[in-house]
């Protein structure tokens, strides 16, 4: 889907389909076999803590980022465009109309929980004191909530780590490599996320280490990955219409607010889990 060369002499050439898909499904294996690769590859000794292993896990998506950027950038011979705004648009990552993009899609998802956010305001409110007391109340746990964030190595996979890099990776360069391969806009966004959906299938393999019958370690990752199908539709349609300027096809999309709506799908089903939680402790 590049456009001529006539019109935008710096505009990376098309590829072809077959390669694109080929390429986005290396990636999508790649993301996972390289979180392995420290205690396979390298013969690490195992993590001794949740922290260990999720530092770990942490460096090994960062590798796997990179190579996913670099592999893209070559495929499309990124290197050929002179402003390096440019390179960086190729991935979604700009700065114009930015605000329109992240508050619009956030404020969109959020209508789906308003009545879950208006029970927590109202139980908050109701909670709480009045006046100064309100105010330092509402000071003090917003400090400990940032002391405790800052510190819990949860936060950051949930909320930094994976967002970002899973939408590097599953949005950013794959589906401007789908894009220049000839699919339609259509066919991307449900193209797009079987690749990420697949890309959970090491859960399977991860439950059944901790001792899981396979049965329900299949009903697992199986509600796993329908759900993130359809996440994933919805983040390919974001990232596919968050655009400001449709003469560049490849390069009109915005990574920043997917990743911000996926930081926000991982906190709304943190808090879901720990509900089901503790319905089934009840």
């Amino acid at each position: 889907m590049a456009t001529p060369a006539s019109l935008h002499p710096a505009t990376p050439p098309a590829i072809s389909g077959a390669l694109a898909v080929v390429a986005c499904a290396v990636m999508a294996v790649s993301y996972v076999a390289v979180l392995y690769a420290p205690t396979v590859i390298l013969r690490f000794p195992p993590p001794t803590s949740l922290r260990t292993f999720l530092h770990r896990r942490f460096a090994c998506a960062a590798v796997a980022s990179a190579a996913s950027a670099l592999a893209t950038a070559s495929l499309l011979r990124v290197w050929s465009l002179s402003d390096f705004a440019d390179m960086l648009a190729v991935f979604g990552v700009r700065k114009d109309h930015l605000f329109q993009a992240v508050v619009i899609p956030l404020l969109l998802t959020s209508l789906v929980y308003a009545g879950s956010f208006v029970t927590r305001l109202w139980f908050l409110a109701s909670s709480w004191g009045s006046g100064d007391e309100v105010e330092i109340g509402c000071a003090q746990r917003l400090a400990q909530w940032i002391q405790a964030a800052v510190a819990d190595v949860m936060v950051w996979r949930n909320y930094v780590v994976a967002p970002f890099t899973e939408e590097l990776v599953f949005r950013a360069c794959m589906i401007p490599l789908l894009l220049c391969g000839g699919f339609k806009m259509s066919t991307i966004i449900f193209l797009s996320p079987v690749f990420f959906s697949l890309a959970h299938l090491n859960h399977l393999f991860e439950l059944h280490q901790q001792g899981c019958n396979f049965m329900r370690s299949l009903l697992i990752v199986g509600v796993q990955l329908g759900y993130t199908v359809i996440f994933g539709w919805y983040a390919a349609f974001l990232f596919i219409r968050t655009e400001t300027w449709k003469a560049k096809p490849y390069d009109s999309k915005m990574t920043i607010p997917c990743s911000i709506f996926h930081c926000f799908f991982n906190h709304i089903l943190v808090h879901l889990t720990k509900f089901m939680d503790c319905n089934l402790a009840a």
